[in-house]
């Protein structure tokens, strides 16, 4: 557990010193810092797909994860949360901006990864804490750049990082069987157009912002699938 609060600690750090000159910062400079972590997101993106094995598990987890996302109204449930924290908040100077919008975003790219799998697993069974360290510096400086246009929301990312690396960690012994290399890299690989459709509501493209909450499910999808696809002979 300690590379993943380490982790969640860079992300609280980076958070706050890019929302504490981010209030100091002229507006289109935040709009221009905005603009280019767009482009960064869709290069991960673009990235994370090109590792995909198999583009079906792809377009089923996709398909059928966005589709469960949207009947149980995850991407709404997600905002109401981030609305509750920023309404608790409002009175004090952490309550400033899209707060929901920078929780949703950072938890994605933080929590969508190998980084965050591989790192916790090694964490657990060997405690390697490498992969974890190096992700803390990525992830932080990622939160003061993204806090910077975002908000204080990008802070609160670490809290669903605690809980998704941690419980990896924990259980380290009894999921390395089930998340093999190949599961790994398709949930990675899944993340990509994910990571797209974040980059378009970043760079407001589009007449309506893409509900990526509603998209979460699909990255876990791999887990059944890969073996599935497996046992028919597709993959």
């Amino acid at each position: 557990m300690l590379a993943t609060i380490i982790n969640a600690a860079a992300i609280i750090i980076g958070g706050a010193l890019g929302s504490f000159f981010g209030d100091r910062i002229n507006k289109k400079y935040t709009t221009g810092i905005m603009a280019v972590m767009g482009f960064t997101v869709a290069a991960i993106g673009i990235q994370s797909a090109a590792g995909i094995r198999s583009f079906l598990v792809c377009v089923v987890s996709v398909a059928v994860g966005t589709l469960i996302g949207m009947l149980i109204r995850l991407d709404d449930r997600i905002n109401d949360l981030g609305d509750w924290a920023k309404s608790k908040l409002e009175r004090t100077p952490l309550g400033k901006g899209p707060f929901s919008q920078g929780f949703v975003t950072c938890t994605l790219l933080f929590c969508s990864g190998s980084m965050a799998i591989l790192g916790s697993i090694r964490a657990g069974l060997d405690h390697d804490y490498s992969i974890l360290l190096t992700k803390s510096v990525i992830d932080g400086i990622t939160a003061m750049a993204f806090s910077s246009a975002l908000g204080v929301g990008c802070m609160f990312a670490s809290i669903p990082i605690l809980v998704y690396q941690g419980a990896i960690t924990l259980l380290a012994g009894a999921l390395e069987p089930v998340l093999t290399p190949d599961i790994i890299n398709e949930m990675s690989g899944v993340g990509g157009p994910i990571f797209l459709a974040l980059a378009c509501n970043m760079l407001e493209l589009g007449k309506e912002r893409f509900k990526i909450g509603d998209m979460i499910p699909c990255v876990f999808l791999p887990i059944l699938l890969v073996p599935l696809a497996k046992a028919v002979g597709l993959f």
